[in-house]
């Protein structure tokens, strides 16, 4: 079977690869120079199964009302009036309650498993260097409310079988020795050693060059223009002012995925979460962490990544906007140096941002779509790298007439 796949980001590429393993002929299509340049470019860098919770749980709205107005939140709603983020915004609201953030922890949890299972295989058929540690995840935390909701949330995770221990401030210390300027404003931590963290763009450019050498074709520079449809299935795909045709069609394009379906009848429930990312150059004398962290209360993921320090995180829901904001900017790099005083950076820190495709409870729309050929691998949110070769192996499966192994709502299926 042909098969286009729209996007060359982490999902798009592990899409094409688990395909054409599949036995379909495989090609890509990105508006960009080579893979992972948007969202996949400079993330947070963490394979985090096992605080995979939704943004979309009960204690979210009344933390987005406590940070409304504040320029550095981590959480930040901007006002304007955008009936997109309305409506999203509902739905999001709705998500909120108990019940809903369990199950839906219940979906993500089953995928993020399988996915970190399918990423260590193909990491050792494929021999990937892409500065990955395997040195579990350590989050932290400095106000005791904080800590004893988080022990609360391990708790959560331990019943879906995840390996999520709450810590004591000496423990974090001994995890990682780089908090010990801090041990004395540390209340504890919960640290799960079986997640990863690397380099997410390194992973992606590494994988599609071992995908366009096992003949998957791929198309960069070339702008995605329109789906067309026609008989009620799609009749091709319009990019680079050229008619592409092909026997399935997959969106993998995160945030933009609403845009090019417009017209087609098909719904994604996504919105742009932007996300910042500071890379900060290490020295020989720097005292920089190696266990990946996640520091929760200010919502930032910390991963060593060779000789660099990816610092990433907050959100900033404001359209597709990619401005970079200097004082969101500036958080990450003052909150880098107060939990490592003697950080001693190379140089400057390169700033960037990225869209994270959201949906409002946080599970990624994998599946069929009502257009018997169209289907999505979007939506993946803050999870995009956890989820991804999960993701992508499953959507192979379905579009080979395969059942996937993961228990997730895959759509156009009749799984729960």
């Amino acid at each position: 079977m042909r098969v286009i796949v729209l996007g060359a980001g982490v999902v798009g590429v592990t899409s094409a690869w688990y395909l054409a393993q599949a036995g379909h002929e495989v090609t890509v299509v990105d508006r960009q120079p080579g893979a992972a340049l948007e969202t996949s470019f400079a993330n947070g860098g963490q394979i985090s199964v096992c605080h995979a919770e939704p943004w979309a749980n009960p204690r979210t709205p009344f933390k987005a009302l406590q940070w409304f107005g504040k320029e550095d939140a981590p959480l930040l709603f901007r006002l304007r009036w955008d009936p997109a983020l309305l409506a999203w915004s509902v739905r999001f609201l709705a998500q909120c309650t108990p019940g809903r953030t369990r199950e839906n922890i219940r979906r993500i949890v089953a995928l993020a498993l399988y996915s970190r299972g399918r990423l260590q295989a193909l990491r050792q058929e494929l021999t990937l260097a892409y500065d990955q540690r395997s040195q579990g995840i350590l989050h932290i935390y400095t106000q005791p409310e904080e800590f004893a909701a988080a022990c609360r949330a391990a708790a959560l995770m331990r019943e879906f079988g995840l390996d999520r221990e709450p810590v004591d401030a000496a423990r974090c210390v001994a995890i990682e020795p780089a908090l010990a300027g801090i041990q004395s404003r540390l209340v504890g931590g919960d640290f799960t050693p079986s997640d990863e963290s690397g380099d997410a763009h390194q992973f992606t450019r590494l994988l599609a060059e071992k995908a366009a050498a096992r003949g998957v074709q791929f198309r960069y520079g070339c702008t995605i223009e329109k789906i067309a449809v026609a008989g009620g299935q799609v009749a091709g795909v319009v990019a680079g002012g050229d008619l592409l045709l092909a026997d399935a069609y997959v969106v993998a394009l995160g945030s933009y995925s609403p845009h090019l379906l417009q017209g087609t009848g098909v719904a994604a429930p996504i919105y742009p979460g932007k996300g910042y990312s500071a890379t900060i150059p290490l020295g020989p004398d720097s005292v920089a962490p190696s266990v990946s962290l996640t520091d929760d209360e200010r919502k930032i993921v910390i991963s060593r990544l060779g000789d660099r320090l990816r610092v990433a995180g907050t959100a900033e829901f404001n359209g597709y906007n990619l401005d970079l904001n200097p004082v969101r900017c500036q958080a990450l790099l003052q909150r880098a140096l107060e939990l490592f005083p003697e950080l001693r950076p190379a140089a400057e820190p390169l700033y960037w941002c990225g869209l994270r495709p959201v949906t409002p409870s946080n599970v990624p729309l994998v599946g069929r779509t009502r257009l018997p050929n169209l289907w999505l691998n979007t939506g993946h949110g803050t999870l995009g790298w956890t989820l991804s070769c999960g993701s992508a192996a499953a959507l192979a499966d379905l579009i080979s007439g395969k059942r996937p192994e993961p228990d997730f709502p895959f759509l156009g299926t009749a799984q729960p």
